[in-house]
């Protein structure tokens, strides 16, 4: 695949404080990446640095085979989506829409084609007369992106867009952006700390932290094949179960023991190489835990602490054996605080990670 955006041994420090580190990122052409992760973790600042609104300490970035690193913004052939809109209060839709082409001092006929063209998309055309005091905050939103998009580049930047709206504006315009990626093909580099966004729009998702991309892989990867202990807890709300035991056998079979309760790990695909006394920490997502049925790896009992009817799942925290687990089951099964359930675990789907080097095994 052709690369589109390349990062290549990036660093930005403040003084004596390091945010990214010899970063190295390739973007693919026409691929929606998601940088996330949790507030000053440098998801930001790396997509600055792309826009030209930072200069890096060190490093080099290219767009399109183009060393960009000390171009400026508005050479660098990018559109830019800030999560406060930035629309100027004074002009109409259209203007805002406008302005900066008339800046460029690009053709009228081209400017009103580009103008239509980002409203019709965007399905703002009866909006193009209105001052943005005169919109709801998702159509605002729709003109800030309608703004970049007239720009007709091959490059979009979102920084956190979503994070001002309600749910419900959220989730509509989530699926709007998604439509729009679809539709125009862009590469679009998009940050945010909310891991619904990643997971719903990314091609790949880039997760940092300490301004080291922790991960880079798609959305099932990562989810379902978490790197290391921290992006496996980053991911998933409620977050993935964690126990920490050691490795045993019972014949040739490998087992997970902790707190006087053991898991055999059929089915694991690492099992082959786990070696007996080894400290772990075992990762089981909440709706890979099962209650009331018979399971390949055998079955526990757990007590119901808390229940959290949640509409169309309910979710359960057990007590076993001085462990919480919080478990995801159907909406439609309901079970009392203190009744007792059998537990058990899908090794299939459950991580081992070294307790040392919380990498996982």
């Amino acid at each position: 695949m052709k690369t589109s955006v390349s990062i290549r041994d990036l660093s930005v420090s403040f003084g004596p404080v390091d945010v990214l580190k010899n970063l190295d990122l390739e973007i693919y052409e026409g691929e929606f990446i998601v940088l996330l992760g949790s507030s000053g973790c440098g998801k930001s600042t790396l997509l600055n640095c792309v826009a030209g609104l930072l200069e890096p300490t060190d490093g080099q970035i290219f767009i399109k085979d183009r060393n960009v690193t000390w171009e400026e913004p508005k050479d660098r052939g990018i559109g830019m989506v800030f999560q406060s809109y930035a629309l100027y209060p004074q002009m109409t839709v259209e203007k805002n829409l406008s302005f900066g082409l008339q800046v460029a001092k690009l053709p009228k006929d081209e400017i009103d084609r580009r103008v239509k063209q980002a409203a019709a998309i965007l399905q703002i055309e009866a909006l193009l007369g209105r001052k943005p005091a005169a919109l709801s905050g998702g159509q605002r939103q729709r003109v800030a992106i309608g703004r970049a998009l007239v720009r007709d580049v091959d490059v979009f930047l979102f920084d956190e867009p979503l994070s001002n709206l309600d749910a419900k504006l959220r989730a509509e315009l989530r699926v709007e952006i998604k439509r729009l990626h679809q539709s125009l093909k862009n590469t679009m580099i998009y940050v945010t700390h909310d891991q619904i966004e990643a997971l719903t729009l990314a091609d790949r998702i880039a997760i940092m932290k300490n301004g080291v991309i922790q991960q880079l892989a798609d959305p099932v990867e990562i989810y379902n094949k978490p790197k290391n202990l921290f992006v496996a807890g980053f991911i998933g709300s409620p977050s993935m179960n964690f126990l920490r035991g050691h490795i045993a056998f019972e014949g040739e079979k490998a087992i997970f023991s902790s707190n006087s309760v053991s898991f055999p790990l059929d089915g694991y695909e690492a099992s082959s190489r786990l070696e007996a006394g080894r400290k772990v920490i075992l990762g089981v997502r909440p709706e890979h835990v099962t209650v009331d049925e018979d399971h390949s790896g055998g079955t526990h009992l757990a007590t119901v602490d808390i229940e959290e009817p949640m509409g169309a799942d309910n979710l359960l925290w057990l007590k076993v054996a001085n462990h919480t687990l919080a478990v995801r089951i159907g909406g439609h099964r309901r079970y009392a605080p203190g009744s007792d359930v059998k537990l058990g675990f899908d090794m299939r789907l459950a991580s081992l990670f070294d307790e040392e080097t919380e990498i996982r095994i």
